[in-house]
């Protein structure tokens, strides 16, 4: 569990990292660089969990071996089917991670959503809809890594 006191943002006692897949961690379903890395480092820390329509196919052989759980949901109403897989998980402990307009409900039901641009760039609503922006998915995961960058970023 990564646990930080932010001043006037809170207390985030967060158990679970939920991450879209394509166009967050993945480019044309490949996995970005530097991810696996870091989702190993976090992995001791918090339980990962993929969730993703799998555009591409390539989502399980892209994580095969890595410590995440991997939810390949269908293609109808993905916002509404990723705001409640973090409910399931509670989602005071959850923090979220995408960049696609499915992603929007996610990050914004979680403690902490964090939108990452990218090379697809990232839908209006979920940059609204997050606590956080960034140009990459290994900055956003560096910030968890790192949970003391969270206060200069949080803080009011």
């Amino acid at each position: 569990m990564i646990r930080i006191d932010v001043p006037v943002f809170g207390l985030l006692s967060l158990e679970y990292l939920v991450m879209d897949y394509n166009g967050t961690l993945a480019i044309d379903g490949r996995l970005i660089a530097g991810v696996t890395e870091a989702i190993e480092k976090l992995s001791n820390d918090m339980e990962i969990h993929i969730v993703t329509a799998d555009t591409f196919g390539k989502v399980r052989k892209e994580m095969k071996g890595l410590p995440v759980v991997t939810k390949i949901l269908p293609p109808a109403n993905q916002a509404e089917a990723k705001r409640a897989y973090v409910r399931t998980l509670g989602e005071h402990r959850c923090v979220c991670i995408g960049n696609g307009r499915n992603d929007r409900l996610m990050l914004k039901e979680a403690a902490l959503g964090i939108a990452a641009i990218q090379n697809e760039g990232a839908a209006r609503a979920t940059v609204e809809s997050a606590d956080i922006v960034v140009n990459h998915i290994v900055d956003a995961l560096n910030l968890l890594i790192h949970p003391l960058r969270l206060i200069a970023t949080l803080r009011d």
